[in-house]
């Protein structure tokens, strides 16, 4: 099953990816290409499976909420939600995911 997909009406403006379970859209084909991007979406695709996917979301809104409560702008609450700060952190590391432990992202730094 192909679960990268080139597609840009499911990705929000502005961003380059984004994963719903167990498919990853993308507006950029040469993505589909970068090892870096799609460590990224993997890391996402693991946490969305720990979380029973619904559980994902409900978190992942809620976290961006508080976050932008607090920053009061956008991207950078999106860059603080506990699920983007452990992809981020471990998307360069393409052998993060076969050494990573469950619920990792409750880990990361700080």
């Amino acid at each position: 099953m192909k679960r990268f997909i080139v597609n840009k009406f499911f990705v929000p403006k502005g961003f380059a990816g984004i994963t719903l379970y167990p498919f990853v859209f993308t507006n950029n084909p040469r993505l589909l290409e970068d090892p870096q991007f799609i460590n990224h979406e993997r890391i996402h695709l693991a946490q969305q499976r720990e979380l029973l996917v619904i559980f994902f979301y409900i978190w992942y809104l809620i976290d961006f909420g508080i976050k932008y409560l607090k920053y009061k702008d956008k991207y950078r609450a999106y860059r603080n939600i506990i699920f983007e700060r452990e992809a981020y952190e471990n998307d360069n590391n393409l052998e993060y995911l076969k050494t990573r432990k469950l619920y990792a992202f409750l880990r990361g730094k700080r």
